[in-house]
């Protein structure tokens, strides 16, 4: 990386995946510096007032000179990038599952504005991977592919990126992440320029999810530059006809078949962040395990204006 990117507390480096992601590590030393911030609001607090999360994400740029701040929403807002993975030491004492709330909160707020989680109902979301799961989304079962999609498809807020980070993991094998830049889908193309991809589609949720309404739009839609973006999941769409089916297992089956798919396994303590417009993710299934448990963090949200 050139000294632009050069930042006190994290190591900036070249992902060894793809040379679209940026990997930041977080330094041991510069964690004895984030102690005073973080201690000083308690999850609560940042639960309760949404001005403290803006304060914490301050204090974190101001330790890197302002310069954090700069370097992540540069790479999100890249349409060659768009994708960083802020990777801790998981063995350091001190990382533990407040300490990664907290991180994540000063992140996102140097991005812009967390959406209202509903499931949750913060501005932010935990939840387990376990072997035994009843719920009515893919979300949470472990053994099943949980296919390539963007966030936000089926609520009014913009979705523009979305952080998730691995709190915790035992006895898993399998469920590695995957991601895919859309620009790397084969037939682009011919997938955008379909006239059934442009029509606005119903969208809806299951009863988990605590979206009382159902929202509509297109699949694929141009940006300001003209880059195409994408709002997709294979679970949530409600195809109105026989042409609208099709063309959603054309893109179902171009996603989850593209060679171009990105698979990591991301480390205990780390977050992926991604521009949710152009970049898709998903998950493998785990191998089944009766102690399987896997807590994720998720935020997602708006651009700063």
């Amino acid at each position: 990386m050139n000294n632009q990117n050069k930042i006190e507390g994290f190591e900036v480096l070249a992902n060894s995946k793809s040379n679209r992601i940026i990997d930041l590590h977080l330094k041991d030393e510069f964690i004895e510096k984030l102690v005073f911030p973080f201690k000083r609001f308690d999850i609560t607090a940042l639960e309760y007032k949404p001005f403290a999360r803006f304060t914490l994400a301050k204090n974190l740029d101001d330790l890197t000179q302002n310069k954090l701040c700069k370097l992540i929403n540069s790479i999100l807002k890249d349409r060659t990038k768009g994708c960083f993975v802020l990777k801790t030491n998981n063995q350091n004492k001190k990382i533990d599952d407040k300490f990664l709330v907290k991180l994540a909160t000063a992140i996102t707020h140097l991005i812009g504005v967390p959406n209202h989680d509903s499931m949750s109902g913060k501005y932010y979301a935990r939840f387990f991977v376990k072997h035994e799961d009843n719920s009515d989304s893919y979300l949470r079962k472990a053994y099943v592919n949980m296919d390539l999609h963007t966030d936000g498809t089926y609520v009014n807020e913009n979705t523009d990126w979305i952080l998730m980070t691995k709190i915790e993991e035992k006895n898993a094998k399998g469920g590695e992440t995957v991601l895919l830049h859309l620009d790397d889908l084969e037939n682009l193309k011919e997938l955008s320029e379909d006239p059934v991809g442009r029509q606005n589609f119903i969208w809806s949720s299951p009863k988990s999810k605590n979206v009382d309404y159902k929202v509509e739009h297109p699949v694929f839609i141009k940006d300001k530059n003209d880059n195409i973006n994408i709002s997709y999941i294979d679970q949530f769409p409600e195809p109105q006809n026989i042409q609208q089916g099709i063309f959603l297992q054309r893109l179902s089956d171009s996603l989850e078949e593209s060679d171009n798919k990105i698979t990591t396994r991301l480390p205990i303590g780390s977050a992926v962040v991604t521009n949710n417009h152009f970049w898709l993710h998903g998950r493998k299934p785990f191998e089944k395990n009766e102690n399987l448990s896997r807590e994720l963090l998720r935020i997602r949200g708006s651009f700063s204006n």
